[in-house]
């Protein structure tokens, strides 16, 4: 069988890439797969996340045995799994975190299996657009970030005048202290 994974980005509208790959490879075929297609370099912490409909994480699918794990929990490792041992159905979705860091992830979702035929290796069958890049430079990020405007204006109304504000925070309309009648 041949699986075919759409796949996109919440950062780039016009980024898609579709990828056929056989049944029988593994996770970290498809994570080879996925870095040709954007151009990424292979020097990253990536994990695959088998989602619900909602894209909630449900599995994790690790580039390295993390052996943290307790051992009720299963744990999979890319080149130990194959695609189907975890995915069976079509419209399965999954997240692909490329870089672990920020959390940047691509969504993808398994758009069809094709039954009756073999693939050697991954194929990259759309392409479009460009990929976002692989990592961010935090510190490249805070500079090119523009400053916060923390005027006099930035906490909400230009039009609050302190002399309408009730020094003790209480005033209630009603006069006088609300604490000195039990209402409890």
């Amino acid at each position: 069988m041949v699986y075919r994974f759409r796949i996109i980005s919440d950062e780039v509208d016009d980024f898609l890439r579709e990828i056929k790959i056989d049944s029988e490879a593994t996770f970290y075929d498809l994570h080879e797969a996925i870095l040709k297609s954007a151009g990424y370099k292979d020097d990253q912490m990536t994990s695959f996340f088998i989602c619900d409909d909602d894209w909630e994480k449900e599995i994790e699918i690790t580039l390295e045995d993390m052996g943290g794990g307790s051992s009720e929990e299963d744990t999979f490792v890319m080149k130990e799994t194959p695609l189907s041992e975890l995915l069976e159905d079509e419209k399965q979705k999954l997240l692909y975190v490329f870089d672990p860091l920020a959390e940047r992830v691509f969504f993808i979702e398994l758009s069809e299996i094709i039954t009756g035929k073999d693939l050697q290796k991954a194929v990259c069958s759309r392409k479009e657009g460009e990929a976002p890049k692989q990592t961010i430079d935090f510190d490249e990020q805070m500079n090119t970030n523009t400053a916060l405007d923390l005027d006099e204006n930035f906490y909400g109304d230009q039009d609050f005048d302190m002399e309408d504000f009730d020094p003790d925070g209480f005033d209630m309309g009603g006069g006088g202290n609300p604490y000195d009648e039990d209402k409890y």
